[in-house]
């Protein structure tokens, strides 16, 4: 259980770090969404350009059966090895955003 909290707190804690430094132009944000009950997080950019509205999930993580799954990221960022440095063990990453045969090339966990 303290690992599962330990975890919370890096995914919360890189969320806000990268909503914090996201460049953000007058009609759009940058939105971080914590379920921690239920273990998803989100890191969202919505707003307007021009008369269009767009709403974007840039990065999805959950937590199951006590491993961080990186289900998308749509940014520069290299989450999996920003969680490492943060102290989440690399086996308990999952690059659900990769298909599961080629998972086992990642030196992280298949599942």
């Amino acid at each position: 259980m303290e690992r599962l909290e330990q975890y919370r707190d890096i995914i919360t804690a890189l969320l806000a770090e990268y909503a914090g430094g996201e460049v953000v132009q007058a009609d759009s944000e940058i939105q971080t969404i914590y379920d921690r009950d239920r273990d998803h997080y989100q890191l969202v950019s919505l707003g307007w350009q021009g008369n269009r509205r767009f709403y974007s999930v840039l990065m999805n993580l959950d937590i199951k059966n006590g491993k961080v799954w990186i289900q998308r990221n749509e940014t520069d960022r290299l989450t999996a090895q920003a969680l490492v440095e943060r102290g989440v063990r690399k086996e308990d990453i999952v690059l659900g955003l990769q298909p599961e045969y080629a998972r086992a090339d990642t030196g992280y966990s298949i599942a």
